[in-house]
């Protein structure tokens, strides 16, 4: 800026500076309103994110796979079951007769690793006795033997071991990666003789068990679909001749925390919409203080704890207490759900107008992305930011005019004073210069 402050002694550029401040006030405060709106905006933006989170977790909590609450259970360690959802309640005794094992083939003759151990040539041939062979080719040692054999670009479905029996003397043992009757394999030379003076076998075994005199098998230790929507699965601590007793029985755990959650995060959001919401009256000032949308919502989903036919949900646990926060008694739920499965799952959600779906309804109202309620008052928002920095811009041309105008005002006028404090000194001088009289 050109100074306006010359020979007068009067300071215009302070002048011009201070009526400056006193017009960027309608500057300022557009400003101030431009840092509050973005604070909304960043507020509701992460309100919506946390309605569509609970939007998706109320309609799987409303699902009817949350209300399938069968769970099996064993008496036995060794011995554990599941079910699925399709599982009728029942019980039933379980004897483990044999645990599924694999194929294994302990090596008679010890060799250091580096040993020569295929005769002549360096392939031994891997029988899988399903009609497979496979000839892997080694460098003929102990070593290079096991390296084939578990090389996983072999693809040979065994694994070898070499196994230290004295100081540089090792034995070759050999198993099936596979459990089953179906899991025996041999390894020989190339021609067919024995490798290393030929092994002692441990045939694979197949898993059984026996439930009223109907005997069971699996390749593996787990039985699958062994009744239906029930699995069980041997433990390798299992004791064969062991019984075990099977339960598929109705668990209201599983649904209790599952409701549980649902609640909380609903009480944690209206929670933070009266933060939001606040007047400052007793407190902090919340960023969306007087949004009606805002309060709209919080009271929607305070709502959303009734029914449509005006009852109430205490008898199924869901209470709001005085403060209107709502209160899951996890023990009355549990109660009412032995007692009547069907009508705790209509109450929460498994239905079209249970506590889970009016929830999910609130939230997805608000969240969608087309038309919902928080949506449409972001974009609103974002649209009066746009226009707030526009006249913030628009003020910023006017408030450089401004300060042109004024600097040539206070120039001319220091320009004027200048010239009459010349014309005073002139007169001044013109006067002494008088002469005087007694």
């Amino acid at each position: 800026m050109a100074s306006v402050s010359g020979l007068s002694g009067f300071d215009g550029a302070s002048i011009v500076d201070q009526l400056m401040q006193l017009e960027t006030v309608g500057q300022t405060r557009l400003q101030s309103r431009v840092k509050t709106e973005q604070s909304a905006v960043t507020a509701l933006q992460a309100l919506n994110t946390r309605l569509a989170g609970l939007a998706t977790k109320a309609g799987d909590t409303g699902k009817g796979d949350t209300w399938s609450t069968l769970a099996a259970t064993s008496s036995l360690p060794g011995v554990s079951a599941s079910a699925t959802a399709s599982t009728a309640a029942t019980s039933f005794s379980v004897t483990v007769d044999k645990l599924a094992l694999s194929h294994q083939l302990a090596f008679t003759t010890p060799a250091a690793l580096t040993d020569q151990v295929t005769d002549g040539a360096t392939t031994v041939r891997l029988d899988k006795l399903d009609g497979t062979v496979q000839d892997l080719t080694t460098d003929g040692t102990l070593a290079g033997l096991v390296t084939a054999l578990n090389d996983p670009a072999n693809a040979t479905g065994v694994r070898a071991s070499a196994v230290r029996v004295a100081d540089g003397s090792y034995r070759l043992l050999v198993e099936s990666t596979s459990t089953g009757q179906a899991s025996d394999f041999a390894l020989t030379n190339l021609d067919g003789s024995p490798l290393l003076g030929g092994a002692a076998p441990r045939a694979g075994q197949d898993a059984q068990v026996t439930i009223g005199g109907i005997q069971a098998t699996s390749a593996t230790n787990t039985f699958s679909e062994l009744l239906p929507g029930v699995s069980v699965t041997l433990a390798t601590s299992a004791t064969p001749g062991s019984t075990a007793e099977i339960t598929v029985a109705r668990s209201a755990s599983t649904l209790t925390a599952s409701v549980k959650s649902l609640v909380d995060d609903v009480n944690a959001l209206l929670k933070d919409l009266d933060s939001a919401t606040a007047s400052g009256a007793s407190g902090a000032k919340g960023v969306l203080a007087g949004d009606s949308m805002v309060r709209s919502l919080r009271t929607a989903l305070a709502q959303a704890l009734y029914p449509g036919d005006g009852s109430s949900m205490a008898a199924v646990g869901l209470q709001v207490d005085r403060y209107g926060k709502l209160v899951l008694d996890e023990t009355a739920l549990a109660k009412a759900y032995e007692a009547d499965p069907a009508k705790v799952a209509a109450a929460f959600g498994s239905g079209g107008d249970g506590f889970a779906a009016r929830v999910a309804q609130v939230a997805k109202s608000a969240s969608e992305p087309y038309g919902g309620a928080v949506t449409s008052a972001i974009q609103g928002r974002n649209d009066g930011i746009k226009r707030l920095n526009d006249s913030v811009a628009q003020w910023d041309l006017r408030l450089e005019m401004r300060r042109s105008t004024l600097t040539r005002q206070f120039s001319a006028l220091e320009t004027a004073l200048n010239s009459m404090n010349s014309q005073s000194s002139w007169l001044s001088s013109q006067i002494d210069s008088l002469p005087t009289y007694s």
